[in-house]
């Protein structure tokens, strides 16, 4: 019901007329070619256009995890080689508790978007990404005991899911701006990558990947949120709310956790080229639904209830604009997120840091 009721909002957010909308005469999404007249590069759909505007974006992320825990405590590989039982034992070959522990991901990934603005209350969204996700693991010998068998590194790549939304305004004067995201997650990114693994017993298969280690969803995902900024002199603010809610289960029967995040940031300009800022996350995701059945390994990751927890984070950016010149206009912009708590449906790796680098132009 609860599903239902949040792509009925999803679905009806397209049908808000424009007298919903209030004019001014000069609005903050007029205020000319400011570094701050972007969210930082984090914050996605943070913007719109006036009518007949495009823009073309590309970001790259690269966020590294190393470590595990279990809600807000570290965990060693020996640790939870010892203490936690494979949900798979009693099926054969699978030992009584988890003898694969992944130690470090990084995942890179290369996004590419672009907006639309059809009227001044509308503006239209594309976007997809390319992921290569690395994960390293230890193997230990046999059913029990801490003696170390090897380690290996698993490998994905390829195109994830993709994102389509439009972005409706609610408000917009010359200090604040709200708008509407109404947005749908695309399940273009596979959920059936293999790779060759180091088994308990010196074998090295090649499997299924664990949910961690596929490029994508395989569902249609609502994605409502709601954005508000602000400007007045050299600061700027700005908040906004965005979840994910899967729209049923998967061709493999299971579903990734709910996500929802909300983020809030402040920045100063410098001139009107430069800005810095500095952002504030939360975010809550919730396990995984269901379970693949060719996804069992005696490894943390092959455990749906594995994911998902709370997280919040923060982040320190910076924006720049070409005011001049045969670049202008064109925007390069760069922000690093670290870590300040976790509380992990675990054990699971943790976040150890990500950084995003952005660039787009306006036409």
């Amino acid at each position: 019901m609860k599903k239902l009721l949040l792509a009925s909002i999803f679905a009806g957010s397209f049908l808000i007329p424009n007298h919903a909308v209030k004019a001014e005469s000069v609005s903050l999404s007029d205020q000319g070619l400011r570094a701050d007249s972007h969210a930082p590069i984090g914050v996605m759909q943070d913007h719109m256009h006036k009518k007949g505007d495009w823009m073309v974006s590309y970001r790259f992320m690269r966020m590294h995890m190393d470590g595990n825990r279990n809600g807000t405590d570290n965990l060693t590989p020996e640790e939870i080689a010892t203490t936690f039982p494979n949900r798979f034992s009693g099926m054969p070959g699978q030992p009584p508790t988890l003898r694969v522990v992944p130690t470090e991901m990084t995942t890179q990934m290369h996004m590419v978007g672009g907006m639309y603005a059809p009227t001044d209350n509308v503006t239209l969204m594309v976007m997809t990404h390319y992921i290569d996700r690395k994960m390293d693991h230890v193997t230990f010998q046999g059913g029990s005991g801490t003696a170390e068998l090897g380690r290996f590194t698993t490998v994905s790549q390829g195109l994830g899911d993709s994102t389509m939304a439009a972005l409706i305004r609610l408000y917009d004067d010359e200090t604040h701006h709200l708008h509407l995201n109404a947005g749908l997650g695309l399940p273009t990114g596979s959920i059936t990558e293999e790779d060759s693994v180091l088994a308990p017993n010196g074998m090295t298969p090649t499997v299924r990947l664990p949910y961690a280690m596929q490029l994508g969803s395989g569902t249609f995902d609502a994605m409502p949120g709601l954005t508000y900024t602000g400007i007045s002199g050299q600061y700027g603010w700005g908040a906004q709310y965005r979840s994910a809610i899967r729209l049923g289960r998967n061709s493999a029967d299971y579903s990734l956790g709910d996500r929802h995040m909300i983020t809030a940031w402040g920045s100063y300009l410098f001139n009107n080229a430069v800005s810095g800022s500095l952002r504030v996350t939360g975010e809550t995701e919730e396990s995984i639904d269901g379970i693949d059945d060719l996804i069992a390994a005696p490894v943390q990751t092959a455990d749906p209830d594995n994911f998902g927890g709370e997280r919040v984070s923060l982040s320190l950016g910076m924006n720049a604009v070409i005011p001049h010149g045969v670049l202008k206009g064109h925007r390069f912009s760069a922000e690093l997120t670290v870590p300040l708590y976790q509380d992990l449906n675990g054990p699971q790796l943790e976040r150890d840091n990500a950084f995003i680098l952005g660039w787009s132009k306006s036409f």
